[in-house]
C-alpha cells in the first residue's frame, strides 16, 4: 500500500485521440506466509502483463502472455508465483507471501491499438510477531464535515513511547494517504506534508479541496517506518449535502412517529336499545356492564 503510486491508463485510438482515464488502486492486506490471489477481468485481450512496482524503483515484469498463454519472467519464475487465465479472468497467485513481496502490482492488457492498465493492487504484508510496537499511528479527527468548495485538513500522527524518536521521523515520501471505497473503486493515493516534530510524535497533514460529493469517504494514512507499514484508523469525510440529506430523513421519521403517537384513542359507542350501567375504557378495549 505504502509503496504504490497513483497511475493512469492511456488509451491511444486510431483517430489520434489521446484519452487519459484516472484509475484507482485497491489495498490488499495479507499476513506473513499467506497465499495471495490478485485478479482482473478483461475480454478479448491480445496480450497481458503483470508488473511489480516498488516505491523508488522501476517496474519489474512478473508475467507476460499473448492470447491466453502466460509465462513468468526472471526471478518470479519459481514455485511461489503462478499466473493463469480462466475465461476472461486473469490471476496472479503468490504463495507463502513475504515482506519482499510487499509492493504495488499492476495489470496491463488489451490490444495493440488499445492497451490499458486494468487494475492496480497495493499488497501490504503484516508480520504477526511484530504486532506489539512502541510506535503507533493516530488520525484526527474521526469524522470531518466539509462544504463543497472548502478545503479539508486531516492529520496523521506517529506516536512513540520514546520522546527522542522525533529525530527519526520518516520523510514525507514515506507517508501516504489513500481514500477507501467500494470494490469497483477501491482507493487513490495522496501525499501530504510534515507539520510538526516534538515530544515523541511526528505530525503529518493532508489538505485537499472538496470539489464534489465523490470526495466523501474514509481517508487512511499509512507510514513506512523500520521496514514496517503502520496504518491509521481512518477519518470519515462527509459533505454538507450528505449531512443535510441525513438530517432531513431523520426529521421526517421523527415527525411521522409523532403523528402516529398522537392519534385519538378509540372511543366506545353506547349500544342502542340497551341500558348501560358502567363503561370501562382502556386504549384498545371497551367493556360494558349491562343491567338485565
Amino acid at each position: 500500500e505504502i509503496r504504490g503510486l497513483p497511475f493512469c491508463s492511456e488509451v491511444v485510438r486510431p483517430t489520434n485521440q489521446h484519452v487519459e482515464i484516472p484509475q484507482q488502486m485497491s489495498l490488499h492486506e495479507a499476513k506473513l506466509g499467506d497465499d495471495v490471489n490478485l485478479t482482473y477481468v478483461k475480454n478479448n485481450a491480445e496480450f497481458s502483463y503483470w508488473y511489480k512496482l516498488n516505491f523508488g524503483y522501476l517496474l519489474e515484469t512478473v508475467a507476460k502472455g499473448t492470447y491466453g498463454r502466460i509465462s513468468l519472467s526472471g526471478q518470479f519464475n519459481n514455485s511461489r508465483f503462478s499466473a493463469t487465465k480462466v475465461g476472461h479472468v486473469y490471476s496472479l497467485i503468490i504463495r507463502n507471501v513475504s515482506k519482499e513481496d510487499e509492493a504495488t502490482y499492476l495489470c496491463h492488457a488489451g490490444s495493440v491499438y488499445e492497451p490499458e492498465f486494468i487494475n492496480g493492487t497495493i499488497l501490504a504484508v503484516k508480520d504477526p510477531k511484530t504486532q506489539l510496537k512502541s510506535v503507533t499511528v493516530k488520525q484526527t479527527p474521526d469524522m470531518e464535515s466539509v462544504k463543497l468548495g472548502d478545503t479539508m485538513t486531516l492529520q496523521c500522527s506517529l506516536l512513540s513511547k520514546n520522546e527522542n524518536d522525533t529525530d527519526q521521523c520518516p520523510d514525507e515520501d514515506k507517508v501516504h494517504w489513500f481514500k477507501g471505497g467500494s470494490e469497483s473503486h477501491p482507493g487513490v493515493i495522496y501525499h501530504g506534508s510534515l507539520r510538526n516534530k516534538e515530544d515523541g510524535r511526528c505530525d503529518y497533514s493532508l489538505s485537499k479541496t472538496v470539489t464534489n460529493s465523490s470526495d466523501a469517504g474514509t481517508y487512511y494514512c499509512a507510514v513506512v517506518t523500520c521496514s514496517e507499514i503502520l496504518f491509521g484508523e481512518g477519518t470519515k469525510v462527509v459533505t454538507s449535502t450528505a449531512v443535510l440529506v441525513t438530517l432531513l430523513i431523520f426529521s421526517v421519521l421523527v415527525n411521522f412517529g409523532l403523528i402516529v403517537s398522537r392519534k385519538k384513542k378509540p372511543t366506545c359507542e353506547q349500544s342502542k336499545g340497551t341500558v348501560v350501567h358502567h363503561i370501562s375504557i382502556t386504549p384498545h378495549l371497551c367493556v360494558y356492564t349491562l343491567i338485565v
